[in-house]
Formats: C-alpha cells, sequence, structure tokens
C-alpha cells in the first residue's frame, strides 16, 4: 500500500460526499438538488483545471510520478474511468429519484416532448418564435465555412442536415443554446397549483427544422464541451501583469478540448463528426442519460413556491461579542474580538472598513482582495477613503483563479478613485487576508487590525464558514504594518512579532509545532493535534503526521476537502482521525490546535497544508492568545469532531463512511452552531 493516496481520485472522493448528500432522503428535497447541481459545478472546474493540467503533462512526455506511485497518464486513465461511473449516478440519482419526488411535490420537469399536451406544445412553439428565434445564430459547415468556435461551457445542439436537392450529401450545422435566455422555462400545467418546466434546449430541439428550411433534419443531439482553462502566464516577461492577464484569459476559450458531452443516443455519424473536429478520445466522451449541465437545477432551486421542501432559512446573527450601539474602535480596543461567519454577521468587518473610511481620525487603510462580490460593499469603502485623502493600499490579487476578471474591473475602479492598487507579487499569489486600520488617537498613533481565514466577500460569508479577529494588540499592528510593507516593496522586517508568512517560514512553523508534540509524547506529556482545512495533501506535512502518530500522538484532522493521508493504518497512522464534514454551508476556516504539554497554542490562517500554499502563496498565520477566545475555538472544534450526522469519516482502505450514530445523540455541527448563536 502506497503512505499516501493521489491527489485528484482524493478530489474525487470529496465530490461522491457531495453526491452522497443529494442521495439522502433526510434532507429536503430541494436541498438534494443544490448538491447534485454543486456536484456537476464541481467537475466542471475539475476537469478545466486539474485534468487539463495533467493532459499537458501527458502531451508534453512528463513521466515523473506523484506521491502515490501514479504517472500522469494513469491518472488520467483513471480519473476517466471513475467519472464516468460518477456521472452514470449523478443521473441515476436525477431520473430515478429527483425527477419523480419532484412531480410528486407539485413540480414537473419536462423530459420527452411526448409527453406535451396539445395546449403545451402551442404555447412551447410560440415561445420559441417570439423569444428564442430571433436570438439564434445557426452555423453551417461546408468547404466555405470552417467548423466553428465551440465555447467553453456552453449549450449546443449539433445537427446533421441533408440537402433536399442533393439527397446524397449529409452537411453539419451547430446552434449554441443561448445563455441570454432563461434556461428553465414554465409552461402551462395540466392541474391547478402546479408548475411545469421544460429547459430551452428542449425547446430549440423540438423546433429545430425551422433554423434549417431548406434542409431535412436527420437528427439534432444537444452537445457540451469542457477545455482547458488553466492559465499560462510568464510573470517575468510580463510588462504589464493585468494586460497580460486580460490576453490570458480571451485565450481560454481557446483550450484544448478536454471532454465532450453528449445526449446518450447520439446519432454514430454526428458523435464520430464531433469527435474529429474537437479532437477528442473516445473515452473523453461522456454519453449522457439526461439534461446536460446539471447546474441548471439551481435555477430550478432558485424558483418561488417551493419553500416548503429547504431547510429553514438561516439569518446570520449579530456576533455575540460586538455591542451594535458601541464604537466598534473602542471594543476592539479594550478585547480581541472573535467572528465565526455565516453563524455570525459578515457586517461588522463592512462597517470596520466603512468606519475607517469616514473616521476623520483614520490615516490610512491597507487590505488584501482575493475574492469578492459582484457588488462589494468593501470595495466602495475603500474608494471612499481615497476619495475622502485617507492613504488607501490595496492588493488585489489578479490571479485568483475564474474570478480574474471581476478583479481586473475592481483594480482599475480603486485605481481611478485614488487607490494604491498592487497586483499581487511575480509567482506568488496572495491568498492571505488582512486589513489594517491606521488611527491617530489621543494617545498616539494606534492600528487596528482583522485576520481572517476566508476572503472579503459579503456574498460568500452567508454559505462559508470562516472566522476572523480583530485586534489592536501592537505585536500584530507591527507585523500588519510589515506585511503591506513587504508587497508593495522590498522591505522585510528583522523579525516578526505574531504572524508567519508564507512562503517563507510557514512550512518550518507547522514542522517545528508538530515535532514539538511529538517530542511531548515520547517524554509522556500532554500531545493532541486538531488541524481543520479545506485540503492536506502536503507530503512533508503527512510525514510529520505520521512519525508524530507513531510516536504517540493524537491527531484528529477536519479536511473538508483533498485528504492524500491514510488514516488508522497500523504502524503508520493508527492515531491519525481523519473527517471531512459536508453540510448546507461550506467549511472553510483554517484552525490548528495544539496540545503543547498542557499549555494549548491556537492558531488560525488562509493556508492549508497543500504545498501550493506553504511554497507558493502569501499566507498568514496568526496566533489566537485570549484565553476566552481559545476556549470558544476549542468548543468549535470539540462539536465538529463529535459530529455524527454530516461527517464522514476516512477509513484505512482510503473509503469514506458516514459517522457511527448507533447508541448515540444525533448531532449536526452546523445545525448546532446555528441555534448556538441564537442565544
Amino acid at each position: 500500500m502506497e503512505k499516501f493516496r493521489n491527489r485528484e481520485l482524493s478530489w474525487l472522493d470529496f465530490n461522491r460526499r457531495c453526491l452522497s448528500e443529494a442521495k439522502d432522503k433526510s434532507i429536503p428535497l430541494m436541498e438534494r438538488l443544490k448538491f447534485l447541481s454543486i456536484t456537476a459545478s464541481n467537475l466542471d472546474e475539475f476537469f478545466m483545471i486539474r485534468v487539463a493540467s495533467l493532459k499537458d503533462q501527458v502531451d508534453a512526455g512528463y513521466q515523473k510520478k506523484d506521491i502515490s506511485g501514479m504517472t500522469a497518464l494513469e491518472q488520467v486513465n483513471a480519473i476517466l474511468k471513475e467519472t464516468h461511473e460518477f456521472m452514470e449516478t449523478q443521473y441515476t440519482t436525477y431520473n430515478r429519484s429527483l425527477v419523480p419526488a419532484l412531480k410528486k411535490k407539485g413540480l414537473k420537469i419536462i423530459s420527452e416532448f411526448e409527453s406535451l399536451t396539445p395546449e403545451q406544445e402551442t404555447y412551447v412553439d410560440n415561445y420559441f418564435q417570439q423569444e428564442v428565434f430571433p436570438v439564434l445564430t445557426p452555423m453551417a459547415v461546408d468547404s466555405s465555412r470552417p467548423f466553428p468556435l465551440i465555447r467553453n461551457n456552453t449549450l449546443n445542439i449539433g445537427a446533421l442536415l441533408r440537402d433536399k436537392k442533393q439527397k446524397d450529401i449529409i452537411d453539419f450545422a451547430t446552434v449554441q443554446v443561448p445563455s441570454v435566455l432563461p434556461r428553465v422555462v414554465r409552461i402551462p400545467s395540466e392541474k391547478k397549483n402546479y408548475t411545469t418546466v421544460i429547459l430551452l434546449e428542449q425547446i430549440i430541439e423540438k423546433n429545430v427544422q425551422k433554423l434549417f428550411m431548406n434542409y431535412k433534419v436527420i437528427c439534432a443531439t444537444p452537445f457540451r464541451v469542457s477545455r482547458n482553462a488553466d492559465l499560462s502566464i510568464d510573470e517575468d516577461e510580463a510588462a504589464d501583469l493585468l494586460i497580460e492577464i486580460e490576453k490570458q484569459l480571451k485565450m481560454r476559450k481557446w483550450g484544448q478540448v478536454i471532454r465532450l458531452e453528449v445526449e446518450d443516443g447520439i446519432d454514430k455519424r454526428l458523435k464520430k463528426l464531433l469527435r474529429k473536429e474537437l479532437n477528442i478520445e473516445e473515452d473523453s466522451i461522456f454519453k449522457i442519460n439526461g439534461p446536460l449541465d446539471l447546474t441548471f437545477l439551481m435555477k430550478i432551486y432558485g424558483m418561488s413556491g417551493f419553500d416548503f421542501l429547504k431547510d429553514r432559512p438561516f439569518v446570520p446573527q449579530p456576533p455575540k461579542m460586538i455591542d451594535p450601539d458601541r464604537n466598534l474602535f473602542e471594543q476592539i480596543r479594550e478585547r480581541d474580538i472573535l467572528l465565526y461567519h455565516p453563524y455570525e454577521s459578515f457586517d461588522p468587518i463592512v462597517q470596520f472598513v466603512r468606519m475607517a473610511a469616514k473616521d476623520p481620525n483614520v490615516l490610512a487603510i491597507k487590505q488584501t482582495l482575493y475574492r469578492v462580490s459582484s457588488h462589494s460593499p468593501i470595495i466602495a469603502s475603500l474608494a471612499a477613503a481615497a476619495e475622502n485623502g485617507k492613504q488607501v493600499s490595496v492588493l488585489v490579487e489578479l490571479k485568483a483563479r475564474f474570478d480574474e476578471q471581476n478583479n481586473i474591473v475592481w483594480a482599475r475602479k480603486l485605481e481611478q478613485a485614488g487607490c494604491h492598487v498592487i497586483y499581487g507579487l511575480v509567482g506568488l499569489k496572495t491568498h492571505s487576508k488582512i486589513t489594517l486600520v491606521v488611527r491617530r488617537e489621543k494617545d498616539g498613533i494606534r492600528r487596528y487590525v482583522h485576520l481572517g481565514t476566508g476572503n472579503y466577500n459579503d456574498s460568500t460569508a452567508r454559505l462559508y464558514t470562516d472566522m476572523g479577529m480583530f485586534t489592536c494588540k501592537s505585536p500584530y499592528g507591527e507585523d500588519a504594518t510589515a506585511v503591506f510593507n513587504m508587497l508593495s516593496g522590498y522591505s522585510e522586517p528583522l523579525g516578526w512579532n505574531k504572524l508567519t508568512l508564507a512562503p517563507y517560514w510557514l512550512r518550518d512553523k507547522f514542522l517545528s509545532l508538530i515535532q514539538r508534540e511529538k517530542e511531548n509524547a515520547l517524554n509522556k506529556k500532554p500531545a493532541h493535534i486538531i488541524a481543520k482545512m479545506n485540503s492536506l495533501c502536503d507530503p512533508g506535512i503527512m510525514e510529520s503526521l505520521y512519525s508524530a502518530s507513531l510516536a504517540g500522538v493524537r491527531i484528529d484532522l477536519i479536511v473538508r476537502g483533498i485528504c492524500c493521508l491514510r488514516a488508522g493504518v497500523p504502524n503508520l497512522s493508527e492515531n491519525i482521525h481523519v473527517r471531512s464534514i459536508v453540510g448546507t454551508f461550506l467549511e472553510h476556516a483554517r484552525i490548528f490546535y495544539f496540545e503543547n504539554a498542557g499549555k494549548p497554542e491556537i492558531y488560525m490562517g488562509s493556508a492549508d497544508w497543500m504545498p501550493r500554499n506553504l511554497d507558493k502563496r502569501i499566507e498568514i498565520l496568526f496566533p489566537v492568545e485570549d484565553e476566552e477566545l481559545k476556549k470558544e475555538i476549542r468548543h468549535i472544534l470539540d462539536i465538529q469532531l463529535a459530529d455524527n450526522k454530516k461527517a464522514h469519516i476516512l477509513m484505512p482502505d482510503g473509503t469514506y463512511e458516514k459517522g457511527d450514530m448507533r447508541g448515540k445523540k444525533p448531532l449536526n455541527s452546523q445545525l448546532y452552531f446555528c441555534d448556538y448563536f441564537k442565544k
């Protein structure tokens, strides 16, 4: 048995855990629909980035094996095999479980044209003529018109045509399903208090003959391609990083086709033509028994009238440690403040920047931005602060994957407002989450700092579980100033007080903390590690954890996604326990607890235990030193370690099993915290 599991296959395991939520009949029906949609969205990004990268390695003849002992070609083959099986399960869940269950609850999704009533058929044909037909652009392929560019992740309908005059010639044509029109279309229902919907591509397919009046349509089938979307940027050669990234974004639409999805039952001639023109191997073609691109289910989830099939809505609560009627700066001066989103509102962070922008005593605001919402109030406040004459420095990470275009827009807006904008460092992504406010007060200059585990994104803060801390203690403020001086120039302090940065010292910090627990265990002192993160795949960290486990350290890991470590294996990791919590909210916080011989230390930060976080990104790890805050964080970790409803336990053979509830009171940690923070 290899010491480590393959990263990509471990990610597919995570997507299976999401799919298990879609299959779980104890979960409200619309929530199951949402999870199925998430699995499809996850898979799209996985193919565009991870599978694409592996295929690049195969094409380049790269033979080096990964930590699990697999070559790039072996990984691609294993991924394709497992993905075919995974997608079959996706559509079995959709067709046999979700669609019939929705129908029983008053929502019918049309799957066959033949099931339309005469009234519905008339409505659909009229809708096509009035709303859809004017928008469509059918594209024929012949000697004068080459095969068109099929855009990444768009729905298209491919057709084989026979000229009514030249009956021996078969032509090909395609039409893109327009994204400017709603994909889910409501049509008249047969019953009262009943909702019936049909998908846009079905409406087009039904009326496709009207697009090719001089031809007989032999067949017409939806298809979809996923392309290589991994940006390749030579930052050393780029004169202007922003312009270079804009160029690369335009190139994404030309990326190599990595996956082709077609409807099951596609005409063999049409499939052969698509395979040839798109230059794709047979095992990268996925025949789908149902509608392509299940992300449309999120639109179904958002339809009105079905709240009774959803979880009870949760409203983030006012933070327990903040008095809304008092000045926030005053409260931070009194004590460090801990926030736990989305259970506690993200508003204090928005308010923190907004107050600083207006406060005449604030001299400067400095912040790192990785992902922000499309209508970010934080961006608006930063711009207002600059217009108010304050020194505003913002690092906008242009290389945040799939948020590049959004971040380019914000960077330009901030520059126009007078902010000093940094585009990140050459060769490194800036993934740290830090805000510094410099304020003149009666007793001199004071620095207020917010440090977090998640993005400054008010939208995702309602969906992701993250933690943050406000402090104005001088050691944190001095380090925060040093961080921004490093990011904006070349200044590096002689020493650091509290913060630890990647890629410089973070790896060594974690290794020394793990080593200390190992030595404590060998010396019969209390030794325990609890680590919560998104992903774990760094070989050096995992080797250190194995070594600590063999020395007798109990290690509890809460790893939502990728985990390449093997847990509970005799003579390797029998003291290591791994769980993944998949629930309503996306677990995103990074928390690290070290027993330290009975004097526990707790750290939080922006980094997972992955090579990219430890070696290729600017990340920040910060200690939580207030005893009351440490007690609260330990309580949070203990509840998650006791979760037996949403926790999936990693077994020695690499599979995951739901937590054992026999003889135990059911505990869903996310529901627990929803109630806990209401008190």
